[in-house]
């Protein structure tokens, strides 16, 4: 068994699919729009063959991002080395994005930095 996807709304989708396609190098689908409902999504497939889905609907609940919080709480690539790690980091905190922390080696020993990526979504970085 693996995860096939996982999916997050948004409120800027073409921002949204264009923030993964500059940092991280997505493959994005032509997109989907069903007319009758207003839904609308991308389908970004990752080296390795991992997909995310961004999605837009009209009247989306915008809640609070705190980082500690109950739910899902970010979304990691593994960029296989430390300097990929260190680089990535610094082109989202010089595109204008928060660095929350790191680069650094944690306590159970991953090399990681954490940045506040797409409308305050965390995203982990790391080897």
């Amino acid at each position: 068994m693996h995860i096939e996807h996982m999916a997050m709304y948004v409120n800027d989708l073409e921002k949204a699919r264009d923030f993964f396609v500059r940092y991280f190098q997505a493959k994005a689908n032509d997109g989907y729009h069903n007319k009758t409902t207003g839904f609308r999504s991308y389908f970004l497939e990752f080296d390795g063959g991992a997909r995310l889905e961004v999605m837009q609907k009209p009247g989306m609940e915008d809640m609070d991002k705190g980082l500690a919080r109950t739910g899902y709480i970010h979304i990691a690539f593994s960029l296989g080395s430390k300097e990929a790690v260190d680089h990535l980091t610094q082109r989202l905190r010089d595109g204008g994005y928060q660095v929350a922390s790191g680069p650094r080696t944690t306590g159970d020993g991953y090399y990681e930095s954490c940045v506040i990526g797409i409308e305050g979504n965390q995203i982990e970085l790391t080897v």
